[in-house]
């Protein structure tokens, strides 16, 4: 059986989800590789020998370590946004390395985008690469995909898609994650959550999604102006001729975590909602009725494990997420490379320009 070594680079909180899922990967799977979790590198020593006597990996190191550690086959960048691109580029660089996890977002600047196509033509696809749109996982999701690509449902029309949390209104909340709180692209909730809806609607309709323009709401004295608490977009896909919005949110009281896509089209429609997560709905024109199509925990043909009946969690499309990141044997799903993280990074960048503007026109009474 294959042996791969994995070396994690950060040790915070979804470090932690990533080492979870890993190791139960056994359990939904019967084929997956050996996985020896070889080394973590962060930048505090106490946290990283502390992460790694807890999830057992063989050695903590500091980044510089890591780099020269010969063992590792593959990366996972999981630290703060703003060292993605350099911890990619450091990984690139490592002796044996053959895969590369990337949380999203991939980078933070036009400049690292542009460094990094220059990388991944550089690599020549001898490196597999995937970005963090765990998202993209989810049983409903997978399988309201694979309804949506049959074509049944026809060209769309229009599309609304939300990813709101509500934790941010609270003070001592957005004090534990000041780093979470710079300007976009770096940081805010377009950031952070709206890139899963990016790329969402980049799977169901395309990476050419262009905005029209963009809102930014939430105002705190401990948070940047730059930094959307709330930001809403107004899209257009350039093909389809489609429209549409998506709002990003950490300030949505009683929301938990909500995600809601809806998209019509012209002979019916298609919604899902993390609140409903063992199925999606579909609408079919002249039926009069939604038809609920129930998924479960159902991987069909892959796993069904613990049971097809049973609703997925968050950490469920992750683990599955790994899955299709060591072996690749899901056929059937989407898998987000770096030129789809790239593509759902422009619209990120983007989103910033238009709400510097948005903030501009505001401020001087024009909005």
């Amino acid at each position: 059986m294959q042996k791969i070594h994995i070396g994690f680079l950060g040790a915070g909180g979804i470090a932690r989800a990533h080492a979870y899922s890993i190791q139960a990967l056994k359990y939904y799977y019967s084929e997956v590789p050996e996985l020896i979790f070889e080394s973590v590198a962060s930048a505090t020593q106490e946290s990283r020998e502390k992460f790694a006597r807890t999830f057992g990996f063989n050695k903590a190191e500091s980044v510089e370590e890591f780099a020269k550690n010969k063992n590792i086959d593959a990366v996972f960048i999981l630290g703060p946004n703003k060292v993605h691109f350099e911890h990619f580029q450091l990984a690139l660089q490592m002796a044996n390395i053959k895969f590369i996890y990337l949380e999203k977002p991939v980078c933070s600047s036009v400049e690292e985008e542009e460094a990094m196509k220059k990388l991944l033509r550089k690599s020549g696809g001898k490196v597999k690469i995937q970005v963090g749109f765990q998202y993209l996982q989810t049983s409903s999701v997978r399988e309201a995909l694979k309804f949506w690509n049959s074509g049944e449902l026809g060209k769309p029309i229009h599309f609304d898609l939300k990813y709101y949390h509500g934790d941010y209104l609270q003070p001592a909340y957005r004090e534990k994650r000041v780093t979470r709180l710079t300007p976009a692209p770096d940081g805010g909730a377009m950031a952070d959550l709206g890139s899963h809806g990016i790329s969402l609607l980049m799977a169901f309709l395309g990476d050419e999604l262009q905005i029209t323009g963009a809102l930014q709401g939430g105002n705190f004295a401990d948070v940047p102006d730059g930094s959307d608490l709330f930001s809403s977009l107004s899209l257009v896909e350039p093909h389809t001729g489609a429209v549409g919005n998506l709002s990003a949110s950490r300030i949505s009281s009683g929301t938990g975590d909500l995600v809601h896509l809806e998209i019509y089209a012209e002979k019916g429609a298609i919604r899902y909602s993390s609140k409903k997560s063992e199925y999606f709905e579909y609408y079919l024109e002249g039926s009069n009725q939604w038809i609920k199509q129930m998924v479960g925990s159902n991987y069909r043909p892959i796993s069904g494990f613990p049971s097809g009946h049973v609703p997925p969690g968050w950490l469920r499309s992750m683990v599955h997420a790994h899955y299709c990141f060591f072996t690749g044997n899901d056929s059937e799903t989407f898998i987000p490379d770096l030129n789809h993280g790239l593509a759902v990074q422009r619209i990120v960048r983007e989103t910033a320009n238009h709400l510097s503007i948005f903030r501009n026109n505001y401020k001087n009474g024009g909005a």
